[in-house]
């Protein structure tokens, strides 16, 4: 059942904390018909492993915590398991790993992601301006995104032409409309921008949103990872 960002925002409020978790960001997106890649929130590593025989191999395991932001600084996930041994052990290296990093943070329990393979990774979020308001962004993604700094705005709300021309403006459509016998689902990312949009309109006490990567396919285009940070 989806439940309203609205609530999810009181919710927060209420805690007195600025950050999402993980599993947070993926409501706000699922709400606004974003496609999340198939995630279930495990609580323990019998229900990890139960989550991934469901999901199918191989699978992806990644915290959910309102207190861990960037995942990698404190082992926070595994890629690419194949095998009910292999969550298992994961799942429990994952939560030894943060309980020694991050003591004190609150863990809502461990996501349990499909993991997709062979597609380019981009970034789509935005950021509420000082003088502009809300603004929705589109880069190359990855962990390349600061370094490049390939990334385009524009002042919500946006139409298709101003998405198609967020994707066109970066270096990186040079790869996303094809090389090497290789394409990506751009119309896919015009929908994702545009719903995008629609989010930030909506819910101006966001202050910043990433969706790092999305992984774009031949057909269709996926968020695997997001971080929300509200006012």
């Amino acid at each position: 059942m989806q439940m309203n960002p609205k609530k999810i925002f009181k919710k927060i409020r209420a805690q007195r904390r600025i950050f999402l978790s993980l599993h947070e960001s993926m409501q706000v997106l699922q709400y606004y018909k974003i496609p999340f890649v198939r995630a279930e929130l495990a609580k323990n590593a019998e229900e990890a492993v139960g989550f991934a025989r469901k999901i199918g191999y191989p699978v992806v395991l990644k915290i959910s915590s309102p207190d861990i932001i960037h995942k990698t600084e404190v082992g926070g996930y595994a890629l690419d398991l194949k095998s009910e041994e292999e969550v298992r052990t994961a799942f429990n290296k994952i939560m030894c790993n943060v309980k020694k990093k991050a003591p004190k943070a609150k863990i809502h329990g461990m996501l349990v992601e499909k993991m997709i393979e062979h597609g380019q990774d981009v970034i789509v979020g935005g950021k509420k301006d000082p003088q502009f308001g809300q603004m929705v962004m589109f880069g190359l993604g990855g962990a390349l995104v600061e370094v490049l700094e390939d990334v385009s705005f524009r002042v919500v709300p946006i139409g298709r032409k101003e998405a198609e021309e967020m994707i066109q403006e970066t270096r990186g459509y040079k790869i996303l409309k094809g090389y090497r016998g290789k394409t990506y689902d751009i119309k896919a990312l015009i929908d994702m921008l545009l719903k995008t949009s629609r989010l930030l309109e909506k819910n101006q006490e966001i202050r910043e949103f990433d969706i790092n990567p999305v992984i774009v396919l031949p057909k269709g285009a996926f968020a695997v990872d997001a971080r929300i940070i509200v006012e």
